[in-house]
């Protein structure tokens, strides 16, 4: 069967169409874009001979809905696990589609338009294909077929020759989906072709299952090698064909994804054009929509970036199509973050379109391309938040939510405090790229290098700002704990011990000279209170997460950590502790403050972080992020009060001494209990238009102040703007001089 795919290659048309295309790439310039591919065959193993599918799948028709919508460019369906929707050699065809080719349809109806073609092309699904050649099926460390391709195997050479196949329309790109490892057990691979790779490569056999030791650190640099190795090669065998056609893979190096998917953040990144994600309330929150663009372009700072949402209230291939508000609000809030965006529709059944998806679209891609020049600047961010790829893989492990959760709540805390924020990969991080934020955050970072943490040192002695939370620094890189930390002289403290509970207790009194006012601000629980005849010096709150006991050597102490009550019956096991106790007596130091050279370090001993993304999240463990922010860096160069459903995202134009707000209003009604998966709620439909007032000041002179809807009140006084808003999208622009 290789045989017959090499020869099928090499009788494909050696001369390509060249597509309507200018000298610089299609992406350079793009806003927003269609991707339309069909509904019917997505879990592979479909019905071979139901003519029903795929039947009005017009690529005519396709072409025409997109360019009305207005849309920049289409990614179009070409080929997934079961099929091809194209006239293929080398794939069998939708049922459905009888002569038709809507691959073809929609190159010659676009051809007049200059709408760039995109083939959006599938490499890891189970179905026909796949169960049509075992010999390139990854196995399990049993030796069981496990459902997924394997990378060193001969399906290279079958995808170098559906893609020439596809080149060979006159396309001007990919979009190359699902280059993952699987999203979970069983993992793989350990076929005999991976076997020889791995022996080759490290000179030893492979691991005989997953043994978290030294073997299994060598197959999960295996792992990820092989996913590199197969992108760089299609990549290269793209280009040698047509260099004009644009490449970009479907990334999944963000969370919740983790090692088991055989991608690393920047590892896999930079293999393509330009890279390529995705988002949507339902599969990543809310939240993650914004976080989800910072990321990936932390992960290519040099890079384009270009992530998908959905027309679809649950996930894409619903069928469903979500109201014009809820639409909107999405949209602008990747645009706002310097993406460009890919509006993902699936057809029906046969293949038809959905008429009010794409009013609604449209309305949506008029109102952005209206606003193109609010977008693309280069961002403002006050705070860095660290992300360590090893933390995910060997302390994270199978269950890697605990370092996730830590990140997340991190980024959730600065957007509810509307301190603008980036993140700092450890991959690509270095001395430059920690300067470009006056304060960097290391979220539960438990594994910190001696590398990374000479780097965090420099970066502080000369006047940078650290934050460090919960256990950073105190595991090993194989993910087991150290006895001492390697980020104790930073901390300015000796980490003796980590609680073992999660519901732990912070108390901060106002009284004391040792406890700056700064750090108190808006955290009623560290006021003096009277408890009849008694005057208590604060009151312990609950701040969810990691916890550890430090001793204090050169840093000085504020507050108090304190351990939880056990019960008789916790301490014998009998009973668990996933509902928080009340505190019981203190333990260490709560927070820790450490001048280094011309910088400073402010440990927590506790994780706000963690716990503003946990399910016991109190406001309090929030403002104590937002405080250590502006206990460390007091005069930002731009301050937002706004509620805390408002997102901000700020970005800077140096040549136009233009600063730009935007504000992002997320407005859902409240939902009642879930049918099942409780708590997990999904947040309702924006339907309203959000009202709220937003205040605004600039740390310099302003020369004018202004915003883009008209119904907007806007009153400015010196450099201070205050802004009230009746929509989800405003932007606030200010000159400045």
């Amino acid at each position: 069967m290789k045989k017959w795919f090499l020869m099928a290659a090499l009788s494909l048309p050696v001369c390509i169409a060249v597509a309507a295309t200018v000298e610089t790439p299609w992406s350079d310039g793009a806003l927003v874009g269609m991707e339309i591919g069909p509904t019917g065959a997505q879990f592979g193993y479909s019905d071979t001979n139901d003519v029903r599918y795929c039947a009005r799948f017009d690529g005519r028709e396709i072409v025409r809905h997109a360019l009305a919508a207005p849309s920049q460019y289409l990614v179009l369906w070409a080929r997934d696990g079961d099929y091809a929707y194209y006239n293929s050699r080398l794939l069998p065809k939708a049922p459905g589609l009888g002569t038709r080719d809507p691959l073809r349809e929609a190159i010659e109806e676009a051809r007049p338009h200059k709408l760039p073609i995109i083939a959006y092309c599938v490499v890891q699904q189970a179905g026909h294909f796949l169960k049509a050649h075992p010999e390139w099926e990854m196995r399990g460390v049993d030796g069981k077929r496990i459902g997924r391709f394997c990378y060193n195997s001969g399906y290279l050479e079958a995808m170098k020759a559906i893609v020439a196949e596809q080149l060979a329309y006159g396309i001007d790109g990919f979009h190359i989906d699902m280059v993952d490892q699987g999203f979970g057990p069983p993992y793989g691979c350990w076929c005999d072709a991976c076997r020889a790779q791995f022996e080759e490569e490290f000179g030893r056999s492979m691991p005989r299952g997953v043994t978290w030791d030294d073997d299994w650190d060598r197959m999960l640099e295996f792992r990820y090698r092989s996913s590199e190795r197969f992108e760089q090669a299609l990549y290269t065998h793209i280009k040698s064909i047509n260099p004009r056609a644009t490449v970009d893979f479907n990334y999944h190096g963000n969370p919740p994804f983790s090692f088991e998917v055989g991608q690393r953040p920047v590892q896999h990144a930079g293999n393509g054009d330009f890279i390529t994600g995705e988002t949507g309330v339902w599969g990543f929150s809310a939240l993650t929509v914004g976080l989800n663009a910072e990321f990936y372009r932390a992960a290519v700072p040099h890079q384009r970036v270009q992530v998908a949402m959905q027309r679809g209230v649950r996930m894409y291939h619903d069928q469903t199509t979500r109201p014009l508000n809820d639409i909107r609000w999405e949209l602008f809030s990747l645009l706002a973050h310097g993406a460009f965006v890919t509006m993902v529709d699936k057809t029906g059944f046969d293949g038809g379109l959905d008429p009010i998806a794409y009013e609604r679209i449209g309305h949506a891609f008029q109102e952005a391309q209206a606003k193109r020049g609010q977008f693309g600047q280069t961002p403002v961010a006050e705070v860095g938040i660290y992300f360590s790829a090893r933390t995910r893989d060997w302390t994270g492990r199978t269950t890697p939510m605990g370092f996730f959760q830590s990140f997340q709540g991190a980024q959730k805390a600065l957007v509810y405090e509307h301190i603008p924020y980036g993140v700092v990969l450890d991959e690509n991080a270095t001395l430059e790229t920690l300067k470009r934020y006056p304060v960097v955050l290391l979220p539960n970072v438990a594994i910190v290098s001696g590398k990374e943490a000479a780097l965090f040192r420099r970066y502080v002695e000369e006047g940078g700002k650290l934050i460090v939370t919960g256990q950073s620094g105190q595991f090993n890189r194989m993910g087991e704990p150290l006895s001492e930390s390697t980020l104790n002289e930073l901390v300015g403290a000796k980490a003796k011990g980590r609680l073992e509970s999660m519901d732990n207790w912070v108390r901060l009194g106002a009284s004391s000279t040792t406890k700056p006012e700064a750090l108190l601000k808006d955290i009623p629980y560290a006021l003096r209170v009277c408890q009849g005849t008694n005057v208590v010096e604060g009151i312990p709150f609950l701040v969810e997460g990691p916890a550890s006991i430090y001793l204090p050597t050169t840093a000085q102490p504020i507050g108090e950590l304190l351990k939880p009550y056990r019960t008789t019956r916790q301490l014998e096991g009998k009973e668990g502790t996933e509902w928080p106790m009340s505190a019981d007596t203190p333990v260490g130091p709560a927070i820790l403050v450490n001048r280094v050279g011309k910088g400073t370090v402010l440990s927590f001993a506790c994780s706000p972080d963690f716990a503003t993304a946990s399910e016991h999240g109190i406001i309090e463990a929030r403002k104590l992020l937002r405080n250590a922010v502006r206990f460390l860096n007091p005069t930002p160069r731009i301050d937002i009060a706004a509620p805390a459903n408002v997102e901000t995202v700020v970005t800077d134009d140096p040549a136009t001494r233009t600063i730009r707000v935007h504000l992002l209003g997320y407005n859902s009604p409240p939902q009642t209990t879930p049918a099942k998966n409780r708590p997990f709620v999904i947040p309702g439909l924006i339907e309203d238009a959000p009202h709220y007032e937003v205040s605004v000041s600039f740390a310099g002179r302003v020369r004018n102040a202004k915003s883009l809807n008209p119904s907007t009140r806007i009153r400015r006084q010196g450099n201070h703007v205050d802004l009230s808003i009746a929509d989800l999208h405003e932007v606030l622009v200010l000159g400045y001089k």
